[in-house]
């Protein structure tokens, strides 16, 4: 049976124009990533907003902006109109705006934050660039890279340390992105590659259902927003918590 999926992503608006920049943020999952952030920092002994802020704009501009910029401009996942320099004029400004904010935290705050910085770079170019012939692309570099990393950087750039709590929280982060990247891997395949479905599922009780994309994509991507509205839920909680 002959499918035809018109958009790429359940978030992705119609080509054209601003709309291909919406697009290009994929807002839920970059929501979802920035919430790491902000439970590595509410977590921490002693939370601030004040240095909650920049962490989360550095993550914004690198994981939001930069890594789905360099995503874009390696393939065209989306199928946005942007043109190719200026999808690398936004990684490339984005990315180094987001270096700056963290080497002037390793002057001002503490230098171990530069090692951070270090790693973020390397991370979100070798992960979105699929250097090493995709060695970086993994599921579990996945995890670590938009899930824990995030968590622990915001909690380090907080509290000064590393602690138990931290790596516990870091765990949680990455497994949570694991599951994230083993229901998303499926409805991407279907959205963007699949171009013919056929067959059906028959049961037990004799009733059968014939398989369509809706089959595939349904529940896998109902999932996904529900556990990126409950991990958004969870930091705006942990941030309350902390400024009553």
């Amino acid at each position: 049976m002959a499918t035809e999926i018109p958009r790429p992503a359940f978030y992705a608006l119609s080509s054209g124009g601003w709309r291909d920049y919406v697009t290009l943020l994929h807002p839920p999952y970059t929501a979802w990533h920035l919430s790491y952030v902000v439970i590595g920092a509410a977590l921490a002994p002693a939370f601030a907003v004040s240095t909650l802020a920049p962490v989360l704009v550095a993550f914004f501009l690198a994981l939001g902006v930069g890594a789905h910029a360099l995503d874009e401009l390696n393939g065209r996942p989306l199928r946005t109109g942007i043109p190719a320099p200026i999808l690398a004029l936004l990684a490339a400004g984005s990315i180094g705006i987001a270096a700056a904010i963290g080497i002037y935290g390793a002057v001002t705050r503490d230098p171990w934050i530069g090692a951070f910085v270090a790693a973020g770079v390397f991370i979100v170019c070798a992960y979105n660039l699929e250097l090493a012939g995709g060695r970086f692309h993994s599921d579990l570099w996945f995890g670590l890279a938009w899930g824990g990393f995030p968590l622990l950087t915001a909690y380090f750039a907080t509290a000064g340390e590393i602690t138990a709590e931290a790596v516990a929280a870091t765990a949680f982060a990455v497994a949570l992105s694991l599951a994230q990247r083993m229901l998303s891997t499926q409805v991407r395949d279907v959205r963007r590659r699949v171009v013919s479905l056929s067959g059906e599922l028959r049961r037990r009780d004799g009733s059968a259902e014939p398989i369509t994309p809706a089959t595939l994509i349904e529940r896998p991507e109902g999932a996904l927003r529900a556990m990126a509205a409950a991990s958004c839920a969870l930091a705006v909680a942990l941030v309350m918590m902390r400024l009553a």
